[in-house]
């Protein structure tokens, strides 16, 4: 009987009652809801998904899987004996181990080879305006930051929430593990829905900030861009970055080398491999181990409300800056730039170009935004890389 009286005592269901669990079952209720959204409506279901599922097992009474008060105590100074990942090792579940890959930031990096790979800068190369609209759409990173600093977030907390308008979620987490860890699982989580939400938060937006003639202009067709510029374009990249802002190179050399990988035209196979096999399972540790901070104990906070909504106030400023800078652009300009490529400059390739050639072809059919739109699409990846590091910079 006492045997048995145990095995009850230990059962997942009978801890339930004990303490603070029952917030579990909350977690558990809204890890579902997102599984819903990554596997029925396909919000952006390659990371929402394993994250869904790591906040999901996290929040699990007795799985013993993630342990946040060993990261805490990680974090705290004062504990020299946590002061190094073997202790995470030795007293670590199965998440605890997979999180040292975010934590160490390497998983953002290697998913940043796999982008680089698949992205071609070719349109930014053919049209270095489209430079400018990508660090315009930075704005909603840094006005989000002074109102997340003014609402009483430490600068590098607010640095943290700032970096969800970038829509980038690799950046976002890498930023957020060195300045702000303990609001990695809503980050996360803010960060990548709105990139999932980019074909609705955006529209509106657009429709509002431009007129119906705006949205018609026909863009020419861009020029050819020969294979020497392509591969010349990462290597004074990642060397101009590197020199300009040092604490981006982990991001932007990722992404520049699985560029070159793709381009130069005699590395066919690592190409593929950071393209498909790297990034896949990247994604997968990145994506459960990100999930896995998501514990009752830091998501259900007031706190947790206020990045959401800022979130959503970041990305809604980075889409208006890329289109009231083309606006102001095309008081100067002799060949008139269509404004809703603007939008493109948040860094959530290739949706967010795909959001501007779909509103134009509704405006126009005989608008093909798609190749013009993809110029301020990849500048905006370029362009929250150099933005994470001058925080990094700053506040780290």
């Amino acid at each position: 009987m006492e045997a048995i009286k145990n095995f009850i005592a230990q059962m997942g269901f009978s801890m339930f009652s004990q303490g603070d669990n029952w917030k579990n079952l909350i977690m558990i209720a809204i890890a579902c809801v997102l599984l819903y959204l990554a596997i029925v409506k396909k919000f952006e279901p390659l990371l929402l998904l394993p994250i869904a599922f790591g906040m999901l097992l996290t929040n699990l009474p007795g799985a013993e899987m993630y342990h946040a008060d060993l990261w805490n105590n990680f974090l705290n100074p004062e504990h020299v004996d946590y002061h190094s990942y073997g202790a995470i090792l030795r007293d670590g579940g199965l998440l605890d181990v997979l999180y040292i890959g975010v934590k160490a930031g390497v998983y953002p990096c290697l998913i940043f080879f796999g982008v680089g790979a698949m992205t071609d800068f070719g349109p930014l190369i053919a049209n270095p305006k489209s430079l400018l609209l990508g660090a315009a759409a930075q704005l909603g990173i840094f006005v989000t930051f002074i109102a997340a600093a003014a609402m009483g977030f430490s600068p590098a907390q607010a640095s943290s929430i700032g970096i969800i308008g970038g829509a980038d979620g690799p950046t976002a987490i890498f930023v957020t593990t060195r300045l702000a860890p303990e609001l990695l699982g809503p980050i996360a989580v803010a960060a990548y829905s709105y990139m999932a939400l980019v074909p609705v938060i955006q529209p509106p937006i657009m429709k509002l900030l431009t007129t119906k003639k705006e949205r018609q202009i026909v863009m020419k067709p861009l020029r050819e861009v020969s294979k020497t510029e392509k591969i010349i374009f990462p290597i004074v990249v990642t060397i101009f970055v590197a020199l300009l802002v040092p604490s981006a190179a982990p991001l932007i050399g990722c992404l520049m080398l699985g560029n070159l990988f793709n381009v130069s035209g005699v590395t066919e196979r690592l190409s593929k491999t950071v393209q498909n096999e790297l990034c896949n399972i990247v994604t997968i540790f990145l994506g459960i181990s990100v999930g896995a901070t998501a514990t009752a104990g830091n998501f259900l906070s007031l706190q947790t409300i206020k990045i959401i909504v800022m979130g959503v106030v970041a990305f809604g400023l980075g889409t208006a800056g890329g289109v009231l800078l083309a606006k102001f652009m095309n008081l100067f300009l002799k060949n008139k730039i269509n404004p809703l490529i603007g939008s493109a400059g948040v860094s959530a390739v290739p949706m967010a170009a795909r959001v501007s050639q779909t509103v134009g072809q509704k405006e126009n059919p005989k608008n093909f935004l798609l190749m013009h739109a993809m110029g301020p699409n990849v500048a905006g990846v370029i362009g929250s890389a150099i933005a994470a590091g001058v925080l990094l910079a700053l506040f780290s």
